[in-house]
């Protein structure tokens, strides 16, 4: 088969998180290879119709879709997978729709909220003043301002974590508009454990696999406990070094480990998603989860 790898197209200069597309391309044509197919690898831009040419000229028999961004921005993810479904081009991923309700975390949250799925309360700020969005818990005692397109933990850092009262946290959120990464919400900060699990389509229906907890290892007393950009992406530094992904659970975690699954694979239908996706929890002093995004 002739599968066409596609992925963002990443100029020399781009940041650790944009480069790493470029190690999964390398992965997947290597899995494809060994199974047999015929993979090609494709950077894609902005430009649709140079892509629409590129389509017509190749015509691969599949698409692995693994583009995240267009000219570096988040938000037109799902620009990509809305072209191969116009074209009738078939791809692996997930579609147009789930890409764009999932980037988009506030509409992501309302929609979570609304199915009655557990997710922190969050606040936007519409003409300088703070708006409750909805989601669960009671008043927070600090808040997280998060990118409301970006993946990847982009504008995430230490001085994210900010007090839960309002004008703090509008402070925050207005102290950060125009920096890479904007717009911006709020996010009730849960203090607890963090995890990710990871699902797979197949022939059967979505399968998750096993969970991954975040471990935040010697971190020293008053440092907040996120993964933020430097943990995910600057090999230097001392949160990259001592945030470890384990899939050891403690005893006695297998109810939290069913519950997490069934929360997964609510999230995997509510939002309708193919082929792959990651959902990311934390839990709370009581062990109740709280859906971060998928």
């Amino acid at each position: 088969m002739r599968v066409l790898v596609l992925h963002d197209d990443v100029p020399a200069d781009a940041a650790p998180d944009a480069r790493d597309v470029l190690v999964q391309a390398a992965a997947v044509v290597e899995a494809l290879t060994r199974l047999g197919h015929a993979p090609e690898v494709l950077g894609c831009g902005p430009d649709l119709a140079s892509l629409e040419s590129e389509l017509a000229r190749r015509r691969p028999d599949q698409v692995f879709n693994l583009v995240e961004s267009l000219r570096g921005h988040g938000r037109l993810i799902h620009v990509v997978p809305g072209l191969l479904d116009a074209l009738g081009v078939v791809y692996a991923g997930c579609p147009a729709e789930a890409l764009f309700t999932t980037s988009h975390k506030i509409l992501a949250k309302r929609l979570l909220a609304g199915a009655g799925l557990p997710t922190p309360a969050w606040y936007t700020l519409r003409g300088g003043e703070l708006e409750p969005g909805g989601g669960g818990g009671t008043d927070p005692q600090r808040c997280l301002v998060k990118s409301v397109w970006e993946d990847a933990s982009v504008g995430l850092d230490d001085a994210s974590l900010v007090p839960g009262d309002r004008a703090a946290v509008r402070a925050a959120m207005a102290q950060r508009d125009g920096l890479p990464g904007a717009p911006w919400f709020a996010e009730a900060y849960v203090e607890g454990r963090e995890f990710n699990l990871s699902l797979l389509d197949g022939p059967d229906g979505p399968r998750v696999l096993p969970p991954a907890e975040l471990h935040f290892v010697d971190y020293p007393p008053g440092k907040p406990r996120i993964v933020g950009y430097t943990a995910k992406w600057d090999e230097t530094s001392f949160e990259y070094g001592h945030t470890v992904r384990s899939f050891d659970l403690a005893d006695g975690d297998g109810p939290l480990a069913t519950r997490l699954a069934d929360l997964a694979l609510a999230c995997w239908r509510l939002f309708d998603l193919r082929g792959w996706a990651r959902v990311d929890f934390r839990v709370d002093a009581d062990g109740a989860p709280w859906i971060l995004e998928a």
